[in-house]
């Protein structure tokens, strides 16, 4: 089962989950659909071929284990199956593996086989819609998702900060602070939010961190610029460019 958080906002896109476990089915979808994806599901190979086929996917979660058939011979089918809308060939449709196996050869076979990535059960549900991004962003030509507010620019995927084009240096922790707090212009999170997704659920220490690593960010972020990152007493931060 997917560890449940409150996950980062996502870009969107068509995503068909294919497992036999009910409770995949239910929470998996409820989740990603909050994420902003729109979602289909299948519990067996033979209807996710079906529902490819009618409405195809911009990405499959595609369990190994199924009733009917392995993932491996889903995606081999999924490849071949002709797409009725478009008179031509559904593939190559991204496809992420969901599985509890942890052998090697697994994620071997399943990547020669055109698999984009592979994820192990339990998984993170917020690396899992990462890594979905990712694929995405690939897969359908859109640009790097730049987070930007004011003269602050956040790129995710080359790891660098700029404020009015200067380079300005973080800590992978301090990366991940203003990442989260990007992520979520204008809306006020609260410390026990930032814990999650910035310390993750191996955090046991004293919540003042989240004080503490504010103060280092705003000495870098807001140092001679606008303020940027705005305290909301009681409750948290929230991120806001300059009133007008």
């Amino acid at each position: 089962m997917p560890r449940m958080t409150t996950p980062l906002p996502a870009n969107g896109g068509t995503l068909l989950v294919v497992d036999d476990e009910q409770t995949v089915r239910e929470l998996l979808p409820t989740a990603l659909r909050y994420a902003g994806f729109t979602v289909d599901t299948a519990a067996n190979g033979e209807q996710a071929l079906d529902r490819a086929a009618q409405h195809p996917p911009d990405l499959v979660l595609l369990d190994v284990m199924l009733p009917d058939m392995d993932g491996f011979e889903v995606i081999r089918r999924l490849r071949e199956q002709p797409n009725p809308a478009a008179g031509d060939r559904l593939g190559p449709i991204p496809v992420i593996f969901l599985t509890a196996r942890e052998a090697t050869q697994d994620k071997v076979n399943g990547l020669l086989l055109g698999g984009d990535d592979y994820v192990t059960k339990p998984f993170d549900l917020e690396e899992l819609i990462a890594r979905i991004q990712a694929i995405l962003r690939r897969t359908k030509g859109n640009p790097r998702a730049t987070l930007m507010i004011a003269d602050l620019e956040l790129d995710p995927e080359g790891h660098q900060v700029t404020r009015a084009g200067v380079p300005i240096r973080l800590s992978p922790t301090e990366f991940r602070l203003l990442h989260f707090l990007l992520s979520n212009p204008g809306s006020t999170v609260t410390k026990p939010q930032i814990l999650e997704h910035v310390w993750r659920y191996d955090f046991g220490g004293d919540p003042s961190i989240v004080d503490n690593y504010i103060s280092y960010l705003r000495r870098k972020i807001d140092n001679g610029g606008p303020k940027l990152i705005h305290t909301v007493h009681g409750i948290g931060y929230v991120m806001r460019g300059p009133r007008a």
